[in-house]
């Protein structure tokens, strides 16, 4: 298995200041964002063509609809979200989905797993022992190549 750090994401319920601050100190740029059940945005360092600049995930919490968001990543308490508390997780890109599936099997953690299509992604979210995410992110290919295994196998 290989591992590169991904992103960071930051939840916030104000996105238009986070939004500023990466701009203007950072020097990072708005850019494209899968249509995820929440607002947010992703902030890139470089070519928006390439998913892999996109460094910062700045996720909005919609105080009159955050159900989106629950559902997605799971709940936070709004009074915790400042210094650290402000990280919602760490990325990794990864490779051997296979392999990591079994080994979280065979040493009883759990995952959840989705899929993103838009970007070619597939994302298994971890909680370690502190309660922090890590988000492990697949080429969609090795989910998909796996599903196809599986049906073979079944049938």
């Amino acid at each position: 298995m290989a591992y590169a750090l991904n992103h960071f994401s930051i939840r916030t319920t104000d996105l238009a200041a986070t939004q500023v601050f990466y701009e203007k100190v950072l020097g990072l740029t708005v850019g494209p964002r899968p249509p995820f059940p929440f607002p947010g945005l992703w902030l890139y360092n470089g070519d928006h063509a390439s998913m892999t600049n996109a460094m910062v995930h700045v996720i909005g919490i919609d105080k009159n609809d955050p159900e989106g968001l629950k559902r997605y990543l799971g709940d936070r308490d709004v009074s915790s979200l400042h210094g650290t508390g402000a990280v919602d997780h760490i990325a990794l890109l990864a490779t051997g989905l296979e392999g990591m599936l079994a080994h979280l099997q065979q040493i009883g953690v759990a995952c959840r797993e989705r899929t993103v299509p838009a970007i070619g992604l597939h994302q298994l979210f971890l909680d370690d022992p502190c309660g922090l995410v890590i988000e492990l992110n697949y080429p969609a290919g090795e989910k998909e190549a796996l599903d196809a295994k599986a049906g073979r196998a079944q049938a």
